[in-house]
C-alpha cells in the first residue's frame, strides 16, 4: 500500500469523518433541542389550558435544567467506561418518551415536574457529544466542529418554531390540544433515531469499518500525542477536575450566557406575540433570529480555529449579544425588536464554537468527561435561572423590556471575566510531541 503525504492523509482522514459522524450528531441534537424548547411554542395555549401563570411558566420551563444538573456529570462518566454509542442511544429513547408525556400534563404541578424529569434523562446528551469529539478530533478542528454541531440549535429553533406553529393549529383533532399533538409528534423523532444511534455510531476510530488502517493510525497517534502532551503538563485527576478553578470560571462563564440563551428562547414567542400576529405567523416570525444565527456559529467558529484564539473571540460575541438584547429591550414593541434579537441570537451562538474548545486544553480521559459534565451542568443551570428571571420580572413589572436589559447584563459580564482572566483559555502555542502541527490551524473544512 502506497503510503499518502501526510498533509493529505489528514485532509482526507478529517473529511472523512467530518461526513460520517457530524450528520447523525447533528440530527440527534437537532431532535433534542426541539423537545427541550417547543415548550416556549406550547405556552402561546397550555398555559390558558392548564391554569399557569407567567411566572410559574417560567419556573417550571427553566427547572428542566435542575434535572439536567443533578444528572450530567454521572452521565458523561457513565459515557466514558460504557462507550458512546450505546450510553448516547439511552439518553435519546429515554428523552423522547418524557417528551411525548408532556402531553398528559393537567396543572402547574405535573407541567413542572414532567420538565424536570425531562431534564434528568436527557441529562449528559450535550456533553457526551463535546467528550465524543476529543475521541476523534485534534484540538485544532474542535472550534469548527463545535460550530457546526451548534447550527442543530438555530435550526431546530428556527425550523421548530415554524413546525410547532403550525402543529398547534390541530386543535381539537381526535379530542387533543394542539399543543398535545406537537408534544406526541415531536417526541417520536428522538425515539426512532436512539436506535439509528445504537446501530450506527462508532465508539472509536478503530471500531470506524470506513476508515483504513492508515488513518487510523494517522489519527489514533495524533489524538494520544495530544493527551500525552496534557498529563505531562499535570492535568488535574477525576476529582480534582470538578473544583479546578478554571474549570470553576468556564462554568461561570457558560452560566451567564446560558441564562441570556434561555431566557431569549422560552419568551421569544410570548414577545412577538406582542405585535399582534396569529401563533402560526409568530412561529414563522421567531424562527428568522434562529436561521440567522448560523451566521454566528460559522464565522466565528471558523475565525476561532484559523487564528487560534478562542478568549478575544468569545468576548466578542458577547458583546455582539449584549447589544442585541439591550436592543430589542429599548424597541420593545415594534417590528425592529425583531433585528435586535436577531443581532442578540448571532451574538450568542456565535459564543459557543470558541467557548467549548477552553476546557480540553487542559483537560482529558475521565479528568474531561468530568470536567466538560460540570461546565455544561453547572453553566445549564442558567436555563433555570434565565427563564424564572424573565417570568418573575414579567410578571412584576407587566413588560419584557426590564427583563431583557437583565439578560443583556448577564451576557456582557462574561465577556468580561473572559478578558480578566486570560488563563482559562488554556495554551495557544503549538505543544511539542504532536504530528501534523499541534494546535495550529489546517484547513480542512467539513467540504474538503
Amino acid at each position: 500500500m502506497t503510503t499518502q503525504p501526510v498533509a493529505e492523509l489528514e485532509r482526507k482522514t478529517i473529511a472523512r469523518v467530518m461526513w460520517r459522524l457530524l450528520p447523525l450528531i447533528m440530527c440527534s441534537y437537532f431532535i433534542a433541542y426541539v423537545d427541550r424548547t417547543n415548550v416556549s411554542f406550547a405556552a402561546l395555549t397550555m398555559n390558558k389550558d392548564i391554569g399557569l401563570s407567567p411566572y410559574v411558566f417560567g419556573w417550571g420551563a427553566g427547572i428542566f435544567f435542575l434535572g439536567y444538573f443533578l444528572f450530567e456529570v454521572p452521565s458523561n462518566i457513565m459515557l466514558e467506561k460504557v462507550g458512546a454509542r450505546r450510553w448516547i442511544a439511552r439518553i435519546m429513547v429515554t428523552w423522547g418518551i418524557v417528551a411525548g408525556l408532556m402531553a398528559v400534563v393537567t396543572g402547574p404541578a405535573s407541567f413542572i415536574s414532567m420538565r424536570f424529569l425531562l431534564g434528568v434523562a436527557e441529562a449528559g446528551f450535550f456533553p457526551g457529544m463535546i467528550l465524543y469529539f476529543t475521541y476523534w478530533f485534534p484540538s485544532r478542528y474542535r472550534a469548527r466542529v463545535i460550530g457546526y454541531l451548534f447550527m442543530a440549535v438555530p435550526i431546530s429553533n428556527g425550523l421548530g418554531a415554524a413546525v410547532s406553529g403550525l402543529l398547534l393549529e390541530l386543535n381539537g383533532v381526535l379530542g387533543l390540544k394542539g399543543w398535545q399533538w406537537m408534544y406526541i409528534l415531536e417526541a417520536l423523532p428522538a425515539i426512532l433515531l436512539g436506535f439509528v444511534v445504537l446501530f450506527v455510531l462508532p465508539d472509536r476510530p478503530k471500531t470506524a469499518g470506513w476508515l483504513s488502517a492508515e488513518q487510523k493510525t494517522w489519527l489514533e497517534g495524533e489524538l494520544d500525542a495530544e493527551r500525552k502532551v496534557l498529563i505531562a503538563r499535570g492535568q488535574p485527576k477525576l476529582l480534582k477536575a470538578l473544583v479546578d478553578w478554571r474549570v470553576l470560571v468556564l462554568c461561570l462563564l457558560y452560566l451567564l450566557t446560558t441564562s441570556a440563551n434561555y431566557g431569549l428562547t422560552f419568551f421569544m414567542p410570548q414577545v412577538l406575540k406582542g405585535l399582534g400576529q396569529s401563533n402560526m405567523m409568530t412561529g414563522f416570525m421567531a424562527a428568522v433570529p434562529y436561521l440567522l444565527g448560523m451566521i454566528g456559529l460559522v464565522v466565528f467558529g471558523w475565525s476561532s480555529d484559523r487564528y487560534n484564539e478562542r478568549r478575544w473571540h468569545f468576548a466578542v460575541t458577547c458583546a455582539l449579544g449584549a447589544l442585541g438584547l439591550a436592543g430589542a429591550a429599548f424597541t420593545n414593541g415594534s417590528y425592529a425588536q425583531l433585528a435586535m434579537m436577531t443581532l442578540a441570537t448571532i451574538g450568542i451562538y456565535g459564543s459557543r464554537p470558541p467557548f467549548w474548545p477552553m476546557p480540553s486544553n487542559f483537560l482529558t480521559g475521565t479528568a474531561a468527561a468530568a470536567g466538560i459534565a460540570m461546565i455544561n451542568s453547572v453553566g445549564n443551570l442558567g436555563g433555570y435561572f434565565g427563564p424564572f428571571a424573565v417570568g418573575w420580572i414579567r410578571q412584576s413589572t407587566n413588560s419584557f423590556e426590564p427583563a431583557l436589559y437583565t439578560l443583556s447584563v448577564l451576557i456582557l459580564l462574561a465577556g468580561i471575566v473572559a478578558i480578566l482572566v486570560p488563563a482559562v483559555a488554556g495554551a495557544k502555542k503549538k505543544p511539542t510531541g504532536i504530528a501534523g502541527g499541534g494546535y495550529e490551524t489546517q484547513g480542512v473544512g467539513i467540504g474538503s
